[in-house]
């Protein structure tokens, strides 16, 4: 079977300056301190704790983030959802950040990529969560919902940052 093409063309583009003519979105918490914390979150990013301790992680192809990775999120309640392919774009591993972009594939509600990572700041010991992604809904039914996807693409950053904090 041929592998699917991304829905967007500006693949990669979440490692440098976001596109124009997409909704850009970042979200940078800090969740811990110590480079010790930022080495087990940055393993927890790579084998998408964000996407499973947020609810929607659905399968990857792979057991930890490396770029051609499919992965599948479903978002939704019972049968009332959508499922959204992905596909890592590439991986990030910086002495002081690490993580993960995926960009979507056809079937998924929205066009464009998302940064999954972390990064320590070697100042003050912070370690911080960050989600930053460009994106445009696709289906018309995503396009009339705009300002509700708008705001369950917040709550969700959040959820996926929460899900790195310690408990």
């Amino acid at each position: 079977m041929p592998q699917q093409t991304f829905t967007y063309p500006d693949v990669g583009a979440t490692a440098g300056e976001f596109p124009p003519g997409y909704h850009h979105f970042r979200l940078r918490r800090r969740i811990g301190s110590g480079r010790a914390f930022f080495d087990q979150a940055a393993e927890q990013v790579l084998t998408y704790r964000m996407q499973r301790g947020s609810g929607v992680f659905q399968h990857a192809t792979t057991p930890e983030a490396r770029p051609g990775t499919d992965i599948t999120v479903r978002i939704g309640v019972g049968p009332i959802g959508f499922t959204a392919p992905c596909r890592v774009v590439y991986v990030v591993d910086e002495p002081n950040r690490r993580g993960f972009a995926y960009g979507t594939l056809p079937g998924h509600p929205l066009r464009g990529e998302e940064l999954f990572a972390v990064e320590y700041d070697p100042a003050d010991d912070s370690v911080y969560g960050i989600i930053a992604s460009f994106s445009n809904p696709d289906p018309w039914y995503a396009r009339l919902g705009a300002p509700v996807v708008r705001l369950v693409q917040r709550w969700f950053s959040g959820r996926y940052i929460a899900a790195l904090e310690p408990h």
